[in-house]
């Protein structure tokens, strides 16, 4: 039903919004996987979170950066390692999203990516965080579409 409220959809959205944040703090600080889950673990929000998700999402987007930052390139115009890290850190969420969750639809990743990238990016961060995404669900789910 449209409009009501889902507890279980509320608290993945929330880890997606601290994987995030996560991300974001260790592109610009690099710490071991573990010690960046310790440190959120400690967060305020996060016994409302989906603290399994957020776990997952971390240490996916963490142990396979790489290879979602390759799988990313044919769809920016630049490198990963150039983009913002707001940016970045959404588009590396949402890519585990969409190369692993197949159970997720693409709208709901786009539209949770471009709602963080509201919240935290740069002005008009979401138009960009939006098109790379939206380039990469037609590549990537074509049978979704």
């Amino acid at each position: 039903m449209a409009g009501k409220f889902n507890p279980q959809h509320a608290a993945r959205a929330l880890a997606r919004r601290l994987a995030v944040q996560a991300l974001y703090r260790w592109q610009l600080n690099a710490s071991p996987c573990a010690e960046l889950l310790q440190e959120f673990a400690a967060d305020a929000d996060m016994p409302k979170a989906d603290g399994e998700y957020f776990r997952a999402l971390v240490q996916q987007a963490i142990d396979e950066h790489a290879a979602l930052d390759a799988a990313l390139a044919p769809f920016l115009a630049r490198t990963a390692d150039s983009l913002d890290p707001v940016e970045h850190a959404v588009l590396l969420v949402a890519t585990v999203e969409l190369r692993h969750r197949a159970n997720i639809p693409y709208r709901v990743i786009i539209d949770e990516a471009v709602g963080l990238t509201r919240r935290f990016g740069a002005t008009d961060g979401h138009k960009f965080v939006n098109g790379v995404l939206d380039r990469a669900a037609r590549a990537w789910r074509p049978d979704e579409r």
